[in-house]
């Protein structure tokens, strides 16, 4: 077998009483969508903290490519090639989308970033040729000199996956990707997703169950910090013990 690219061991945190992760076992194979679902507090955010670097647990690792990434900042593990979006969109509201993907692509160590350099950084065409490329990638290339203020929450959502895969990423780990969003903005970014998916492996953590079940290759059910089940979309369908814990209200 392969080694997982994303490969979690034993990962545990506590905050005061409350047991936030127990123990949790957890792989993403390179090439797959994987969606990580389960009820408002399971501690699925908590997680993705832990994989992305936000958090460091009290027990357990997380190895990425190969490589433990347990002690390693956020931005170490940006640079050895995750990338994440939140909740709440997380873009500068006063800055272009192009300008916004600019930053994210200045920001990687083999960028040469102007801030190193002491000329205006929109002399760099490859940076902001990149940037433009990317935008276009996730359907903004016409938006490229809107303010991102200026845009839908949608639009500011697929800015912010653009700004994820200008960092050039192995691993995209999405938290709620279509939190907020009406159901056309949730239709093309479950499009997005599918189209991104041939090029970088995917964590998605997600409430909509539709688009849940359309995206994933493989579906893991965390509930009160415990993985509780892992397969794929039918079998996590058919579980009773998934059924009882939380797709009840979903099916």
């Amino acid at each position: 077998m392969p080694e997982a690219l994303l490969d979690v061991r034993g990962l545990s945190r506590r905050f005061a009483a409350v047991d936030a992760l127990k123990d949790v076992v957890f792989t993403v194979e390179a090439g797959e969508i994987h969606a990580l679902i389960g009820p408002n507090g399971a501690g699925k955010t908590t997680f993705i903290h832990h994989v992305s670097g936000a958090l460091q647990p009290d027990s357990g690792s997380v190895h990425f490519a190969g490589r433990d990434v347990t002690r390693l900042s956020m931005h170490e593990r940006v640079h050895v090639g995750m990338a994440r979006s939140y909740q709440i969109t997380n873009v500068f509201l006063g800055l272009s989308a192009l300008d916004n993907v600019a930053l994210a692509v200045q920001g990687r160590p083999d960028a040469g970033s102007s801030f190193r350099f002491w000329r205006p950084v929109r002399q760099e065409k490859a940076l902001f040729d990149e940037a433009q490329a990317t935008l276009e990638q996730v359907g903004l290339g016409a938006k490229a000199v809107v303010l991102a203020g200026n845009l839908s929450h949608g639009e500011q959502r697929a800015l912010e996956l653009a700004m994820a895969l200008a960092t050039r990423p192995q691993l995209l780990l999405l938290d709620e990707p279509m939190a907020g969003t009406g159901p056309e903005e949730s239709a093309r970014m479950v499009e997005l997703i599918e189209h991104l998916a041939r090029h970088v492996t995917i964590l998605l953590v997600e409430h909509d169950m539709d688009a849940v079940f359309r995206l994933a290759d493989r579906i893991s059910v965390l509930v009160n910090g415990q993985m509780i089940f892992t397969g794929s979309p039918e079998a996590v369908k058919e579980d009773a013990g998934v059924r009882r814990a939380y797709l009840g209200d979903h099916l």
